[in-house]
């Protein structure tokens, strides 16, 4: 036995960490008969830092991987990271421009060099902040997404969704970045309120006196109408229909036109038509036949088609120039203000424009009716349910994904374009030379497709790309489906939805059984943590100051399914009080071994040998691992860490070490040696259940106390059989608990120090808890008093103070203990304190400033706490008018 000294988790955490590393600890074997399990990690960004949001997902995968591998299963997690295309582009970016310099001087493959050794750099960073935390993924199977078999998956699920009729090139509106100069799909813009206004503008008709008057949010780019439209039963504009429009600024000729698109109820019931830089109005333009005229430079910058005045300018710039032109020429009749929604780049917070270009796109609804089915049919289940409706909101109204990205770092597209821009789908580009070398007949020069994948078609591979699909192999056969996946709300759309989709696309096969999505991490006032806000915590500080397991069980304890977490530093320390009574638990145990091993600890538990009291803590103990299984069978950590908390803290040590310690003292040779037993079977036991989320201290302490070899994982997931359920030792055990409970009570109320004199009286109405008596020795010492009886006909219960249980009543006679006048005067100071508590606090809330300008949390902190007061001022005088008939 290895003695403990204090707990001090920076001094065994990683040292563990690395042990079971040296060790081959989390390496999952393929050829193993046990039942399987395994989950991918959600792969973080190369660029990334480890965040609070990692820190949770990781945490309960973990609990997951290791609560498994105690179960006896072969468990594979496994990691990897995501080259996160626009983000690394332009994290690399950044430092060439701080350098003078930029990716078009460098051109391609010079560009391409710096970003790998970018990567080489600092791409591990989060690997390692990972392994900080004490994740048991399986790193010798560590993936990255443009490694090369995940990249030759890419290529193989790019080519065979083309040959298959879903990927197509077309000209569409995209969600244009004109900061990173990339499309973006749907799901990669997010939307701000922002305060904005109508311009309302006269489109003069060209061959009479008269207008139109239209309203946009977006005047610049009225210079590339086509149409003004309205809806064909609006009676205002019906006869309009086929008038030709004199395009202000412009002098084009537009005509009138109707579509059952346009709202009639909004506005005045007509809209511009800007083919080019609107969604609807492309659809709009496309059915009728009219110019596209595209206005935008790949950098926000106007071009030629929006004329002289305004090429080469801003998009903010044309926007006042032309609002100036506008004015000028009599044609702006009204601006109003109004709040809308402006999509921005999730990376860069750009505000993106819609753009007509040429792109690369997957045809999406056909491919998502089996990811439907599949979650209809429950054999792809969400926890919590609700989430259902989320994904199937945005499944059942999918719309094709703009798969191609204009930038460099990612998966290029495996495309090559002929003399005459014929393209080439091909694995490669010997296969594509020889395809266009039939094409045309002879040998031609091939171009290869500049733009590259976005990043979220690798990652809707990540299940099986990682386990070597497209080849079969062990892993895939053994490990493919994944049992569950863990991971945050915001990407269902991103990731979920795509996994599920492409899983039985290639494989007919769902990628995962549950998806479990956690919480998000707020303040403790509730506000979205961020760090240009300054009130995000870093994981990296908690570990460093408070330890590994601290963090993680706080994370567990807070992670209940449906609800954000409120997290704050304070809970964080809580449960680190926790961890060190864990400690002090097992100290206590090697003290009163006195630091041995004795053989008659690993004998097995025979309830005959066993006391009440052991009986009581080894039912506890089965009913708390039943109800903790249950917990991580359904995603609840944080039941599961409420369930070990209660049975560690109040029932082993504040009650059974208690009880233990009388119990040496009142025991024989032979019931020792029992109790003992007990201690160190229920403590290891305990660890085991706690090892999931806390297991840097539980490896530590089972090393320290026992002899058996192996790491703790190999002792198994504790089963405690059915015969330790005893309700009735329970309801015994726990009467004894309410009296030791009243006897403390009472003597706190009346302010008696020390047990001399004082005597409890027991009078029960249950005449089955006789039994108790027996545990005087226990009561006496617990509750500090010198005795407890049964009330006799000496004892007088009128001087008495009084607590009434369920199953009795606890007299504590103060004859002789107390002087009636001192008493009543401590109390009567406690209650003028109290009141004085009472008018400060009463005095804020009567005050309108207080109640209209404070937090709500701060104002309802002041209403519970003069409750509070108000019921000790009523138990005080209550007292007082007790000690008054004494």
């Amino acid at each position: 036995m290895r003695k403990l000294s204090e707990y001090v988790p920076e001094d065994f955490e990683p040292e563990i960490y690395r042990e079971w590393l040296n060790e081959a600890a989390f390496v999952a074997d393929n050829q193993s008969d046990k039942p399987k399990f395994s989950m991918v990690i959600p792969p973080p960004n190369v660029t990334g830092k480890l965040h609070m949001g990692h820190a949770l997902n990781c945490t309960l995968q973990d609990v997951l991987a290791r609560w498994k591998r105690l179960q006896g299963y072969e468990v594979l997690w496994l990691p990897g990271t995501d080259h996160a295309g626009i983000a690394t582009q332009n994290v690399v970016e950044r430092q060439l421009d701080s350098e003078g310099t930029g990716r078009e001087e460098l051109g391609r493959k010079q560009f391409l060099r710096r970003v790998w050794d970018w990567k080489k750099e600092y791409g591990d960073r989060i690997v390692h902040q990972l392994k900080a935390l004490g994740v048991s993924c399986d790193w010798s199977r560590e993936r990255f997404t443009l490694d090369e078999g995940l990249s030759r998956a890419v290529t193989e699920v790019f080519v065979n969704l083309y040959e298959d009729g879903y990927i197509y090139q077309g000209d569409y509106i995209v969600n244009w970045c004109p900061r990173c100069q990339t499309a973006l799909s749907d799901v990669e813009v997010e939307h701000k309120s922002l305060d904005g206004a109508w311009y309302h503008i006269r489109y003069p008709f060209l061959s009479r006196e008269g207008y139109l008057e239209v309203a946009t949010t977006r005047p610049e780019t009225m210079l590339g109408d086509t149409a003004v439209a309205f809806h064909p039963r609006d009676e205002r504009y019906q006869e309009l229909e086929g008038e030709i429009l004199s395009l202000p600024l412009v002098g084009r000729e537009i005509p009138v036109i109707a579509d059952n698109r346009v709202d009639p109820e909004f506005g005045s019931g007509l809209v511009k038509v800007t083919p080019a830089h609107d969604e609807l109005d492309f659809r709009i333009g496309s059915d009728h036949d009219l110019p596209m005229i595209n206005l935008l430079n790949r950098d926000g910058t106007y071009n030629q088609n929006a004329g002289e005045e305004y090429a080469g300018l801003d998009r903010s710039q044309v926007r006042q120039r032309v609002l100036e032109d506008l004015r000028e020429q009599g044609y702006l009749r009204e601006v109003e203000d109004y709040q809308h929604e402006v999509g921005h780049c999730y990376r860069c917070e750009t505000t993106i424009e819609p753009y007509l270009s040429k792109q690369w796109f997957v045809a999406m609804k056909e491919l998502a009716a089996p990811a439907i089915k599949a979650v209809k049919n429950n054999d792809v289940k969400f926890h919590p349910e609700h989430w259902e409706t989320t994904y199937f909101e945005w499944m059942e109204n999918i719309r094709d994904w703009c798969i191609s990205r204009q930038i460099w770092w990612g998966h290029r597209i495996p495309v090559w374009y002929g003399p005459d821009d014929k393209p080439f789908v091909a694995h490669d580009q010997q296969t594509a030379a020889a395809m266009a070398e039939e094409e045309y007949g002879r040998v031609v020069k091939l171009r290869q497709e500049e733009d590259v994948l976005d990043t979220w078609f690798s990652s809707a591979l990540w299940p099986f790309s990682t386990l070597g699909w497209p080849e079969k192999n062990d892993d895939l056969e053994q490990f493919y489906p994944t049992d569950v996946l863990s991971t945050g709300f915001d990407i269902i759309y991103f990731w979920v939805a795509r996994m599920i989709i492409m899983g039985y696309y290639c494989l007919d096969e769902k990628p995962f059984e549950d998806i479990y999505i956690h919480a998000l991490i707020r303040t403790e006032d509730g506000q979205k943590m961020s760090k240009s806000l300054g009130n995000a915590i870093d994981p990296l500080d908690i570990i460093e100051e408070f330890g590994c397991d601290p963090l993680r069980f706080t994370l567990c304890a807070l992670a209940a399914q449906g609800r954000d977490i409120k997290l704050s530093v304070d809970r964080i320390k809580g449960f680190r009080n926790f961890a060190n009574k864990i400690w002090n638990a097992a100290k206590y145990l090697q003290f009163a071994l006195d630091d041995q091993n004795p053989e008659f600890i690993y004998q097995p538990i025979e309830l005959e040998d066993c006391g009440r009291l052991e009986r009581w803590l080894l039912s506890r103990f089965k009913d708390s691992v039943d109800k903790i299984t249950t917990e991580l069978e359904n995603y609840n950590f944080d039941l599961y860490a409420k369930h070990i908390y209660q049975f560690f803290w109040h029932e082993y040590c504040d009650w059974y070490i208690e009880f233990s310690k009388v119990r040496l003292r009142h025991c024989s040779e032979t019931e020792k040696q029992h109790v003992l037993r007990i201690l160190f079977r229920i403590l290891m036991e305990t660890l085991q259940i706690l090892y999931p989320v806390m297991p840097h201290i539980t490896e530590k302490i089972h090393r320290a106390v026992s002899e058996e070899q192996g790491n703790l994982v190999d002792r198994g997931w504790p089963c405690p059989p059915d015969s330790w359920n005893d309700p009735q030792t329970e309801n015994l055990v726990e009467a004894l608990q309410e009296i030791i409970r009243a006897g403390r009570h009472l003597k706190k109320e009346f302010n008696l120090q020390g047990t001399k004199g004082v005597k409890l009286l027991l009078e029960l109405e249950d005449e089955e808890l006789q039994e108790i008596f027996q545990f005087e020795p226990y009561i006496t010492e617990l509750a500090g008093v010198e005795q407890l009886t049964a009330p006799g006909s000496s004892d007088s219960l009128k001087d008495a103070a009084v607590e009434v249980l369920d199953f009795g009543t606890v007299y504590l006679p103060l004859s002789g203990l107390i002087e009636v006048d001192k008493e009543q005067a401590r109390l009567s100071s406690e209650i003028e304190d109290r009141q004085a508590r009472q008018s400060q606090l009463q005095g804020r809330l009567d005050n309108p400033q207080f109640c209209n300008n404070a937090p709500r949390k701060v104002v309802e902190q002041t209403r519970e706490e003069l409750a509070v007061v108000e019921n000790e001022i009523a138990r005080l005088e209550e007292r007082i008018e007790f000690l008054e008939e004494f």
